[in-house]
């Protein structure tokens, strides 16, 4: 077993890493550790080699700048009204629930082209999601995903009916290499790690910022009027310091050591991105705020070729979001935090009043 404090061995045999340098390092040797560890289809960050990269340069365009800076207009008009419909309730509403789930299914909703009957579905999802999530209980959690697939091939199947000029239908005519379709089973697969995925962690993201910001109220002005780019480094620093997104999965490809520990060819790792963006031997404190400082070593978003393809849309979907909150009021606790509950992290409930 390794001397490394922040490796250790979990209850099904696996080796977890804390270790930044380690992290980092697995995290970017895609010849040494495989993505493909699920046994369910992952596109496309469940790939490798040529298959991953061919599906990056496919889906990757439509979460560029220049797509990114398109939606902000929408996105801006969608955290204005939410939070015109929060603040006027003049009562405590949930960071978590309430702000951000219903904001992350508008904004992703207004990205794909998918119509307003589907906000209160996919909320129901994001909700029961989180319950199933937190059971541990894998038949509980397949239960939740084949709903969230039964969601997505409805809404494939009218566009088939009705195809309109969206990033869904967009997505729909996409090509492999080859000249072939993507089949149901890839569109399905993209579209909930996409869109599934982003929305239960964006509203997790708001619980952890919005926590934040009510924890250090001396900071609320000045973020207000920050710059973009400042902001969306305080953003990044936040969540890494609390960091919702808790670990991924690789497999050794050969017989390994990590930091000491014995690896086989066929071992499923795990990297704790969690404590990585924690590791007191880079970030020294790693509660204290440095946005510049710690920028460089936030893994927030992952890091090598398997980086998160949304991480640009997030970013801009949570400065949006948080600008529109600190211009509404002052922002504070309406009661204590609850914490999520493991294998998530973040906030399960913050309760807040703006004003």
């Amino acid at each position: 077993m390794s001397t490394n404090e922040r490796i250790s061995v979990d209850g099904h045999g696996r080796v977890v890493i804390g270790d930044h340098a380690e992290v980092t390092r697995i995290a970017r040797d895609a010849a040494g550790f495989s993505s493909a560890v699920s046994r369910h289809l992952q596109v496309p960050n469940g790939l490798d080699g040529a298959a991953h990269a061919e599906m990056r340069r496919l889906i990757d365009p439509f979460m560029d700048a220049g797509a990114v800076d398109a939606l902000t207009a929408d996105l801006e008009a969608i955290a204005a009204d939410l939070l015109s419909e929060l603040v006027e309730r003049s009562e405590p509403f949930g960071a978590v629930g309430d702000l951000g789930a219903r904001f992350a299914v508008r904004a992703q909703s207004a990205w794909l082209g998918w119509l307003p009957e589907w906000e209160e579905p996919l909320l129901e999802w994001v909700a029961d999601n989180r319950v199933a999530s937190r059971t541990g209980h894998s038949e509980a959690t397949a239960v939740i995903a084949e709903r969230f697939d039964a969601i997505i091939r409805e809404l494939l199947r009218r566009r088939r009916e009705t195809p309109r000029g969206d990033v869904t239908s967009a997505l729909m005519a996409l090509r492999h290499d080859d000249g072939s379709a993507l089949g149901d089973d890839e569109l399905v697969s993209i579209l909930r790690n996409v869109t599934g995925g982003d929305l239960g962690s964006l509203a997790l993201c708001a619980g952890v910022i919005v926590h934040w910001l009510a924890r250090h109220p001396e900071h609320q002005h000045h973020l207000a009027e920050a710059s973009d780019a400042d902001l969306d480094a305080a953003i990044d620093e936040i969540l890494r310091a609390d960091d919702p997104f808790v670990s991924n999965r690789r497999r050794a490809r050969v017989d390994t050591d990590i930091a000491g520990c014995p690896v086989r060819a066929g071992d499923v790792v795990v990297l704790d991105w969690r404590a990585a963006n924690r590791d007191p031997e880079v970030f020294g404190d790693p509660g204290t705020f440095d946005p510049a400082g710690h920028a460089a070593d936030n893994l927030v978003y992952g890091t090598g070729p398997h980086v998160c393809p949304g991480r640009l849309l997030a970013t801009r979907e949570l400065r949006v979001l948080v600008r529109a909150l600190l211009r509404a009021g002052r922002v504070a606790l309406a009661g204590p935090a609850v914490r999520e509950e493991a294998p998530a992290a973040g906030f399960r409930e913050v309760p807040v009043r703006v004003g």
